[in-house]
């Protein structure tokens, strides 16, 4: 539900005790017709298939999540008669665009955020050659495949995010990249490996492969690196299990390794030179969609808790009744409101700016996963006993949102990074 301006009444026509019950996006003055009817389809799906399909998958081992007769399949094939991918997005104006992402994703989100991350990492790889004014992947690579961002390598978590060191300690040293890339004439040689968090790893079909580059002399330096477009299925590529792990268990993760892989040079998405830029894009991108994620799954927390507090006695009365209950009710919307509001906001921005704010999409990306893993555990404690155990959904939801605040950059590095974006070096004397 939201409000149509033409609705407005006189304050003659308020009701003596003036109240409004706010809708599924909180205080939405109203999203257009196409956006509003995408979010009525996307929650009911959300709640009534995608939802039931995470409960299921997170009883279930990684590697029988994605089993041939698993329910996995059963939701991507549900999923995919939205046509929800680069082409369809690209027939929106660009100002309608921001709207849309953040529908889409929010209510991915409120159903099950595992899911909801692997629909996302899908788009990436068509998703971002397309931002950079790549055309070779669409004509080359249908959309149908399987995406997932390759970056992430052991022992470098979130500093594969920030090859410029921006968060190191002072005399930090990156160390020896996991993965690195050779190019020579007309060839991309690529040779390491990718992290177990890659997520759709196990199961991807087409990578967006961030990594660095051997130089003349065959030394390999951090600061520079390039941004390759990998058809999975090509010789020497190889992948690990399917990744045990505490929350998110309906998204699939595991290590990518490349052994000599030959590609022709039109795979190439970024050069060294434009490394950083690269990486700053997709970056962008990354930590506003997780924003939108969050934001749903800390709905999801909130709604089952002020369902439970209508319902649950205690004290002979539904403990809504009770004060430090409605305390906490109201807290716990105003998280979610927020995380709404900053993740439209910064959406807007980083889409309709000639240049995006990656400090505004960390911005956005902290909020809303702490935010959601708050209101996650609020929920919890409101349930009480109850919200410990298995029979009840806030337990899953409070793990998929813990994952959350580790996922796409540690939290706490990003806001290193975030500060040093903000910093003002000429003032400062740097």
């Amino acid at each position: 539900m939201s409000t149509n301006l033409s609705d407005v009444m006189t304050f003659n026509e308020w009701p003596a005790r003036p109240k409004v019950k706010l809708g599924d996006l909180g205080a939405e003055i109203g999203l257009y017709e196409t956006a509003s009817a995408l979010q009525t389809q996307l929650n009911d799906f959300a709640k009534n298939k995608m939802r039931p399909i995470g409960q299921t998958l997170d009883r279930l081992s990684a590697e029988k999540v994605i089993a041939e007769e698993s329910q996995f399949w059963e939701f991507r094939k549900q999923y995919t008669q939205f046509g929800i991918n680069v082409e369809a997005l690209a027939t929106f104006a660009p100002e309608d665009i921001p709207d849309i992402f953040c529908v889409i994703f929010e209510e991915l989100g409120y159903g099950d955020a595992g899911l909801a991350i692997s629909t996302g990492v899908d788009l990436l790889p068509h998703y971002m050659a397309s931002k950079f004014g790549n055309d070779f992947v669409a004509k080359k690579y249908d959309e149908s495949l399987i995406g997932c961002w390759a970056i992430t390598e052991p022992d470098h978590g979130t500093d594969s995010l920030d090859p410029e060191g921006r968060a190191f300690q002072k005399g930090g040293d990156y160390g020896t990249p996991g993965c690195s890339a050779e190019i020579t004439d007309g060839k991309i040689i690529i040779n390491g490996q990718k992290s177990a968090w890659v997520s759709n790893g196990p199961i991807a079909e087409l990578a967006i492969l961030y990594c660095q580059v051997k130089t003349k002399d065959g030394k390999v330096d951090p600061s520079h690196g390039a941004v390759v477009i990998v058809p999975l299925d090509a010789p020497g590529v190889s992948k690990g299990p399917a990744l045990e792990k505490m929350g998110q268990r309906s998204l699939p993760q595991g290590e990518i390794f490349f052994e000599n892989v030959k590609l022709d040079i039109d795979h190439l998405l970024i050069e060294p030179k434009d490394y950083e830029k690269g990486l700053y894009a997709i970056h962008s991108e990354a930590n506003t969609l997780m924003g939108a994620v969050f934001t749903g799954c800390a709905r999801a927390a909130y709604e089952y808790a002020y369902d439970y507090a209508h319902e649950r006695r205690q004290g002979g009365v539904p403990i809504i009744q009770h004060q430090d209950v409605k305390r906490r009710i109201f807290h716990m919307a105003r998280k979610v409101e927020l995380s709404r509001a900053i993740t439209r906001r910064v959406a807007r921005y980083n889409m309709l700016s000639r240049l995006p704010a990656l400090q505004a999409a960390m911005f956005t990306k902290i909020t809303a996963t702490e935010h959601a893993l708050e209101v996650a555990s609020a929920a919890v404690q409101l349930f009480g006993g109850n919200g410990v155990t298995l029979e009840y959904p806030v337990e899953k939801i409070f793990r998929d949102a813990r994952s959350s605040l580790i996922e796409d950059g540690c939290n706490e590095a990003l806001s290193i990074m975030g500060g040093d974006l903000l910093t003002d070096f000429e003032r400062a004397g740097m």
